[in-house]
């Protein structure tokens, strides 16, 4: 395919996802189902588009005066992809391409960025998250979010139940993976350029033979402050599609037992498939179906991992669409349902054994407000330093350390954001239920 009819379906598919809600994945599937001609780069091409539209809706709307799909798919190709107006002028006069651009379109794809304009455009988060994002960065909101409206890199974590880093490394090249900085046992592939193909992970063999699993960095030092042991008993208990579940696994060197749960059976069937490529053997699934074997677990886990449903807001890069879906009513639905999970999980820690809850929100009410209001109401639970914890699991390279270091907060958790550490946006914090 030209340029000129990639810009056109980009504005399909933007089109779909804006004024008829569908998520980016299923819009752009439906067009590349119509769209049989084009190959797999151009619907690279295509969704990368979309996906940088999105990151950057506010600036882009506000720049072009116009926060139509149109004007977010041009102002993405001169405000995200850097091209210039001459490149521009000439895909839009390609057979297949929208009309050409108006007067007004070509004055505002050559200005200059607006510097007085409003946080949350120049953030490009929503208006109404304003106050909450204020509470969490403080001065710094605006630039915290604008890490957050770029693409994302690839983590990958080494699984050492097969293989070490070392010899993980060399077939990871054709990836061009990079040891990671941050962690041990972990590489790093930099995000490519927004027009190009993702590099196909699952066609490499380190990945089929369960070397390597993706999972972010903020995530993999979240299950690192777990610290989980051989030889404890461990409940992963919002197991999800398990790459906690196999990082702790890795962690325990295949001694003690890991039991997965998750209230989504469906979620959880996903996970046997991952078991079997990695060879975890000390894993357990505790299917909702079943009951009664999460119910012999309870007052019995050394540790018990909560990665609770959340807002998803530190995961604005990968999934942009989701940043303009996320309303007040939702923020609420999820603190309640936070505190439902922690007060259930709570009940399967043994005294003297710890707690670990994360979520992939950067919001204080999904984390900070969390633990306050679970341990003014559970009395024998204390807060310990979860950046402790993660430097003592040995997983952390030194510059790892200092960065989880410097998003400790006053009370122990530990916030990481894409500015900060590179990562996802995670929070953690790491409770032990006293003797």
């Amino acid at each position: 395919m030209r340029d000129g009819g990639k810009i056109s379906a980009a504005i399909d598919v933007l089109t779909n996802v804006l004024e008829r809600h569908q998520p980016v994945k299923s819009a752009a599937r439906d067009w590349g189902r119509r769209a049989r001609y084009a190959g797999s780069k151009d619907r690279a091409w295509v969704s990368g588009l979309v996906l940088d539209a999105l990151r950057k809706r506010n600036s882009i709307g506000h720049a072009m005066g116009d926060d139509s799909p149109r004007g977010l798919v041009l102002g993405a190709l001169a405000h995200a992809w850097s091209w210039d107006i001459r490149r521009i002028d000439d895909a839009m006069d390609e057979d297949h391409a929208p009309s050409k651009l108006t007067m007004q379109e070509r004055e505002r794809l050559v200005m200059a960025p607006d510097v007085t304009a409003a946080p949350h455009v120049a953030g490009d988060f929503p208006e109404w998250l304003s106050p909450h994002l204020s509470r969490a960065f403080g001065e710094h909101a605006v630039v915290e979010c604008q890490a957050m409206a770029v693409r994302a890199d690839v983590d990958l974590r080494v699984n050492t139940l097969k293989v070490s880093a070392e010899k993980a490394a060399a077939p990871l090249r054709s990836v061009q993976a990079e040891p990671s900085r941050l962690l041990h046992n972990a590489f790093h592939i930099p995000a490519r350029d927004p027009s190009q193909r993702e590099a196909s992970l699952e066609s490499i063999p380190a990945y089929s033979k369960g070397w390597v699993e993706v999972q972010d960095a903020g995530s993999q030092i979240a299950a690192a402050a777990a610290n989980a042991k051989p030889g404890e008993q461990v409940l992963d208990y919002c197991a999800g599609g398990g790459g906690k579940t196999l990082a702790l696994a890795a962690m325990m060197g295949g001694k003690g037992q890991v039991f997965a749960y998750d209230i989504d059976g469906r979620r959880l069937s996903a996970l046997i498939p991952r078991l079997k490529r990695s060879g975890a053997h000390n894993v357990q699934l505790a299917h909702p179906s079943e009951p009664e074997a999460l119910e012999a677990l309870r007052g019995a886990m050394d540790l018990v991992f909560v990665d609770a449903p959340c807002t998803g807001t530190g995961t604005w890069r990968r999934r942009p669409d989701a940043k303009w879906r996320v309303k007040p009513r939702q923020l609420e639905a999820r603190m309640s349902q936070q505190d439902e999970v922690l007060a259930g999980a709570a009940a399967f820690v043994k005294p003297g054994g710890r707690m670990l809850y994360a979520t992939c929100s950067f919001l204080a009410e999904e984390d900070e407000d969390r633990v306050n209001a679970f341990l003014a109401a559970n009395a024998g639970w204390k807060q310990e330093d979860a950046a402790q914890h993660a430097g003592a699991s040995g997983a952390l390279t030194d510059e790892g350390t200092t960065i989880v270091q410097a998003g400790r907060g006053p009370d122990g958790s530990v916030r990481l954001t894409p500015r900060s550490a590179g990562t996802d946006g995670f929070f953690f914090a790491v409770l032990r239920k006293v003797e």
